[in-house]
């Protein structure tokens, strides 16, 4: 999770805010009216964004990936519009 301050409050503590980010492995959101405006991060975990390294990517792939077809809905399915039916756990 990133550490959020205000863009007022970040001009007069920039030197500390990058030690944080560069010694203490933080990430900084500078906010202007509560919404994140930029974000501060260290020199290597930018070479990672832009490497394209996702940590979590990859599990979103292979869930998708293993999503079967779905059944053709029955007579009184089509006549309510439902698409879909709930199985229960467990049921495949």
């Amino acid at each position: 999770m990133a550490y959020e301050i205000p863009v007022t409050q970040a001009r007069a503590e920039l030197a500390d805010l990058i030690n944080r980010v560069v010694y203490g492995g933080e990430r900084v959101v500078v906010t202007r009216h509560g919404k994140p405006l930029v974000a501060l991060v260290s020199a290597e975990d930018l070479a990672k964004l832009e490497a394209g390294a996702a940590p979590d990517a990859e599990p979103v792939i292979s869930a998708v990936s293993q999503v079967a077809p779905a059944a053709p809905a029955t007579g009184e399915q089509q006549r309510f519009g439902i698409a879909a039916e709930h199985r229960g756990t467990g049921a495949s």
